[in-house]
């Protein structure tokens, strides 16, 4: 057998001295390369090198280098990476292949994936805004909602503390709707999920936020797409008013290898700081202050004693004795200290993907745990994903993807750390012999907050499991012809138990409560789908989208509560053997939608670009009347730097103007409400009491979506070879026809009837920007991603048209949410003590601006003081690298909205009976304007709502990563194809006003409220590896 040993650039000067020989002979060798950038020729480590049709591959090194063995010269080698555009070379005679590989920094041949199909970047219309798994891996979070916050300009993510399994509140362009809901559609692998189950109750008791979009393990999530103009939404119709978020999971890929990835990492969460309260020290002087200010603390001569003096026999009279010894001792329990743990978070997903031309497939196994601050909350999931495509034959294509969940969750309703703020610092927790003082003063509401913590006292245990499928077969009926029909099964079930011992402050020592819920759901949607594309003359391209569509949602829940389980350690789990019922409930609760849609989208040349978009859905929830709407979407767009005029301008890569206009629907209203409905009620049958039924709300055959009609302008822009791109987008949306509840005169009978009636207004402006700043050849790279939004939100009209609602708290033109209340000019001081008499006010007392001016504080002083609407927010993405070294940092911020602090509101009472936040109150040797003197003959100060209003901006770093990437010289010894260690820190830092200077917490929330038992903001650090196989 003859060897040829190839060392050239070319082997082929070889050939005429081997003459025939050669060519009969068999070649195994080695081919050996480099891979650079054609923007600044730096190398590129870690693009994918596989010989085609063969489970042979490799990647480059740090420094671009790659060697392969080829089985002969007809081998095709295919160079892959992401950001750049895959090149196939076929091996031939050579045996040093060194490739170029063309940037795709501009992204406009990226496939981006659109309702009920995908698109080129290059030829969208809407307005689509994406999220790549690079961003969702770079952060350690709960579940993908949390990636999108400060990434998607037009999106508003936010959440209220950092209890484990909390998943945030998300609104794509503003809120529309009073009571219809402004949950955005979640669509995963093209399966809409059910919605909020929680919209078909007033309490909000289910497990299901969006449909369950929290239940997914982010790891198996490859990209999201944010749809958010009206063209672009009209495709879901009646459920695509409040925009829909496409997500879309992990599939294999024809590489003919197969890859193991395991990603995973683990760390510590502490708490950033405390809530600030009095110490024990200024506690005992808030007391004395409080009855300071009522003339009772005096001393033995019974003359009052002055602020600032401590008197030992006015002490005796108003201390406990357990107060006292902490006084003499100069004792500061402090519960929060005892409580606050530091707790821990881990992630581990194993991924199996890989195929051939035939057989696609991907694998994952996922489980995540976080364990809270507080002990007694923590969250765990555990996932199995399993999605396979398979060509049967050219026609026909089949396939699946499965997602199977569990998690378990404790603390969902309960949160101890609360009974930590205002428990006496003077007491002891615990006596000489480490025995918890359960009462520890004779006060008769205060207990020992450690005793919440005693195993067994609380549980509040929530268990779910969710099997969610997506189904498809796909027959490639002609050319350009293609026929799909899916199927998307998806099974929910929750049981959620709580119990409540005796020696807990909800009982005080009475009979153990427990309660015990369980909820099944069963949602399916079954989808024909038929498109057509074709081309004419090579400049007309034309694609048709024709959708018939069917989703069922079947809900079903039970509940039972009792009191008096007569042995603590049944828990909720035997609750027949307790003395008392408290209540029995369950219902069923099903809807239909039958929908028909046609979407075409034609361009011309890829300059001109139009989409016309038209559904028609069909809800059962809707009156007889009215249960089918028609939504309408038109959309074009002008491709500018296509145009001959532009072209040789060689620094603008895209330029594209977008317009567009469409009609969405929202059909978030409970079941059954078009109909009239009747109610139980007790009466007396002649001398016996008995049950029967009255009529308890009025139908309603004409109501019917409401409806959102959107405009949007756009840019799309790419300068100087992908060095700077981004978007700029300009919309308004009006929302008519609100579900509101039109109230009636008591004399009917009823109280309201649901209609449509009013009008809300959302107009904004988005900005996206990404530039590569630095790209050196000595490798050397820095890029930036940044975000800019702003959205104004109004009430146009409601029941009586532009009349203002003040009982609602609804004004025209204002957010739907406003604050309303007494606007507080600061404290009465001692030289104002006959304005304030005038106005039936003390000194020391809050002082309130009286907007009449009338001379007197009324209900018609109160003004508008905000609304929980951001003025603006964004988000600034760094990303720095240098060979294998990364390093990232996220912040974020969301400016000019007003926060209800219920710690100011709760926790300060000013009374002396509570221990509470630490605040400037007033004093005669005091006298602020910042809080009123403390006041034992009131529970709370006189007017307190009017200092509970706090500016909520802030300013936090949410993340920072550092990783390095080895060498493939280095993972090679160790046998794997890829290595990369990380560590990151989740929010080290938050810049925020109600911090730094009225002693809030995080003054992020979901609703405007920052409640006073919320929990402590975390700094979750981690530390985590990625590895390929």
């Amino acid at each position: 057998m003859v060897g040829l040993i190839v060392t050239g650039y070319s082997a082929q000067t070889f050939a005429g001295t081997a003459g025939s020989a050669s060519a009969a002979v068999t070649i195994d060798k080695t081919i050996t390369g480099k891979i650079t950038a054609a923007e600044d020729n730096q190398s590129i480590p870690g693009v994918s090198v596989v010989v085609k049709g063969s489970r042979s591959g490799t990647n480059t090194d740090v420094d671009g280098t790659f060697k392969i063995d080829v089985p002969d010269n007809n081998a095709v080698l295919v160079f892959s990476a992401v950001g750049f555009v895959t090149q196939e070379v076929a091996v031939g005679a050579k045996s040093v292949i060194d490739i170029v590989l063309v940037g795709d920094l501009k992204t406009l041949s990226e496939v981006v994936v659109v309702g009920y199909g995908t698109q080129k970047k290059s030829q969208l219309t809407g307005a689509i805004s994406s999220v790549s798994s690079k961003m969702i891996s770079e952060m350690p979070v709960t579940n993908v909602g949390q990636a999108m916050q400060g990434r998607v300009a037009g999106v508003d993510v936010a959440q209220s503390g950092s209890k484990p399994g909390t998943t945030p509140k998300i609104t794509i362009r503003g809120r529309r709707s009073f009571n219809a809901g402004n949950n955005p559609l979640y669509v995963v692998d093209g399966i809409p999920l059910s919605g909020d189950r929680n919209e078909l109750a007033a309490t909000r008791p289910f497990d299901f936020v969006s449909g369950g979009y929290e239940d997914l393990n982010p790891n198996d999530v490859a990209s999201m797409e944010i749809l958010k103009d009206a063209t672009s939404t009209a495709i879901y119709g009646a459920r695509g008013a409040n925009g829909v978020v496409l997500i879309t999971t992990k599939r294999g890929a024809p590489k003919g290898k197969t890859t193991v990835t395991y990603d995973t990492y683990v760390g510590v969460t502490d708490a950033l700081d405390k809530v600030k309260l009095l110490d024990g020290p200024g506690y005992a002087e808030l007391k004395r202050e409080s009855r300071r200010t009522i003339g009772t603390y005096k001393d033995a001569n019974g003359n009052p004693v002055p602020t600032g003096v401590i008197d030992e026999y006015a002490d005796s009279k108003l201390f406990e004795p357990i107060e006292l010894d902490g006084i003499a001792k100069n004792r500061t329990t402090d519960y929060q200290k005892m409580m606050i743990r530091q707790g821990f978070q881990q992630n581990h997903t194993v991924g199996v993907q890989g195929g051939n031309e035939k057989t696609q497939f991907y694998i994952s196994g996922g489980f995540f745990k976080d364990k809270g601050v507080i002990p007694g909350l923590d969250f765990t999931r555990t996932s199995v994903r399993v999605n396979i495509d398979h060509n049967i034959n050219k026609v026909i294509k089949v396939g699946i993807s499965s997602y199977t969940m569990y998690s378990l969750r404790n603390g969902a309703n309960r949160n101890p750390y609360g009974y930590t703020l205002g428990q006496n610092p003077l007491a002891r927790a615990y006596d000489d012999d480490g025995k918890l003082i359960f009462a520890q003063t004779s006060d008769a509401l205060l207990t020992n907050p450690m005793a919440e913590l005693v195993k067994g006292a609380q549980i509040d245990e929530t268990k779910k499991y969710r099997i969610l499928n997506s189904v498809y077969a796909e027959v490639n009926i002609l050319s350009g012809l293609k026929y799909r029909v899916n199927f998307g099964p998806d099974f929910s079930l929750s049981r959620a138990g709580r119990f409540v011992g005796a020696q807990t402050n909800d009982i005080k020592g009475g009979n153990p409560t427990a309660a015990t819920n369980s909820q099944f759901g069963f949602n399916y949607t079954l989808e024909n789908i038929l498109t057509y594309s074709k081309t004419f003359n090579n400049v007309h391209n034309l694609n048709v989208t024709a959708v018939q569509s069917v989703q069922h949602d079947n809900f079903e829940y039970n509940n039972v509560s009792v009191q008096g389980v007569p042995v603590e350690n049944q828990e909720f789990l035997n609750v027949g053997n307790a003395a008392t019922v408290l209540g029995v409930g369950s219902n069923l609760i099903q809807w239909t939608l039958n929908s028909y849609m046609l979407r075409l989208n034609y361009d011309y040349n890829d300059k001109y670009l139009v989409t016309v978009t038209a559904r028609r859905d069909g809800s059962s929830r809707f009156g007889e009347n009215t249960k089918y709407g028609t939504f309408p979407g038109v959309a074009v767009a002008w491709n500018l730097n296509n145009e001959n005029f532009l072209k040789s301008v060689s620094w603008i890569d895209q330029l594209k103007i977008r317009a567009s206009y469409g009609k969405t629907g929202n059909q978030g209203v409970s079941p059954y409400q078009t109909q009239a409905l009747v109610a139980r009620t007790s009466y007396a049958f002649g001398t016996a009491a008995a049950y029967g039924y009255r009529p308890n709300t009025i139908g309603n055959p004409d109501l019917k979506w409401e409806s959102s009609a959107s405009k949007n302008l756009g840019i799309d822009f790419s300068f100087f070879s992908g060095r700077v791109s981004g978007s700029l987008e300009l919309y308004q949306t009006n929302t008519t026809d609100l579900l509101l509840s039109d109230q009636l005169p008591t004399s009917t009978g009823f109280n309201a009837v649901t209609r449509n009636v009013g009008e809300t207004r959302n107009r904004g402006i988005e900005l996206g920007v990404s530039t590569v700043n630095i790209s050196s050849k000595g490798g050397f790279k820095w890029t930036t991603d940044f975000t800019f939004y702003k959205n104004n939100e109004a009430i146009v009209s409601l029941y009586n048209g532009k009349v203002d609602d003040t009982g609602n708290k609804w004004f025209i033109g204002k957010p739907l949410n406003s604050f309303f209340d007494y606007k507080k000019l600061g404290i009465w001081q001692t030289n104002e003590a006959d304005a304030a008499k005038s106005y039936g006010f003390s000194v020391g007392q809050v002082k309130l601006q009286d907007t009449d001016g009338d001379g007197k504080i009324t209900a018609n002083d109160r003004v508008i003081l905000g609304s929980d609407i951001p003025k603006w927010q964004g988000g600034i993405t760094n990303r720095f690298s240098y060979k294998g070294v990364d390093l990232s940092f996220f912040i974020f911020a969301r400016v000019g909205q007003k926060i209800v602090s219920k710690f100011h509101q709760n926790s300060l009472t000013l009374q002396g009976r509570y221990n509470q936040i630490k605040v400037d109150y007033w004093t005669p040797n005091n006298p602020t304007n910042e809080f009123p003197r403390p006041n034992f003959n009131q529970e709370f100060p006189v007017y307190n709502t009017s200092f509970i209003y706090f500016d909520g901006s802030f300013v936090k770093v949410r993340n920072i990563n550092f990783g390095y990437t080895f060498t493939q010289k280095f993972t090679q010894r160790l046998g794997i194809e890829s290595l990369r260690l990380f560590a990151s820190i989740q929010q080290p830092f938050i810049f925020s006003k109600y911090r730094s200077k009225y002693n809030g917490i995080d003054p992020e929330s979901a609703d405007g409220n920052v409640n006073n038992d919320v929990t402590p903001a975390t700094r979750v650090s981690t530390f985590g590896l990625n590895v390929k196989f």
